[in-house]
């Protein structure tokens, strides 16, 4: 069975549009710097894990879409490099501190669930990302999934 993910992107730096643009609609989820949020790349997120893709940073904060993890947890090169804005000199090859999966655009949602909505719906008040959680990478439970899915079919 599937696990089940928030991903949180600031649409200005990655947004659900430019991933549905990308080369097979996949692309590779990098520069997660948080120790938390890479341990669950590195060590929980799998291929067949269904994403809900976040825009943030934003006026109004969103789940806006849906995206499917295709390659697990690898080696985020870049922060071997020094030309990104993601470098860290103390991650290297042989030893990288940090990692990052490939995910697939699946769908956009019939419209934007928004965060001042998902924060008024009882059941989701156990939710990480409404406890203040500022990892962009968060764990979500079928029954929060499926209800966020249920909020943007309306």
């Amino acid at each position: 069975m599937p696990n089940y993910w928030l991903f949180k992107s600031e649409p200005s730096s990655f947004s659900l549009e430019d991933l549905k643009h990308r080369p097979n609609a996949t692309e590779h989820w990098d520069g997660v710097r948080n120790y938390q949020a890479r341990n669950f790349l590195r060590d929980e997120v799998q291929v067949g894990d269904q994403v809900l893709f976040y825009h943030s940073n934003i006026a109004e904060p969103a789940v806006v879409g849906i995206a499917e993890v295709v390659r697990a947890g690898y080696p985020d090169f870049t922060a071997f490099d020094p030309e990104s804005n993601y470098f860290d000199p103390k991650s290297n090859p042989e030893k990288p501190a940090w990692f990052m999966v490939d995910v697939k655009f699946v769908r956009e949602l019939p419209r934007p669930v928004t965060l001042s909505e998902l924060k008024t719906v009882p059941e989701l008040s156990g939710m990480a990302l409404l406890n203040r959680s500022r990892l962009s990478i968060q764990p979500v439970r079928k029954e929060e999934w499926d209800l966020i899915l249920k909020l943007a079919a309306v």
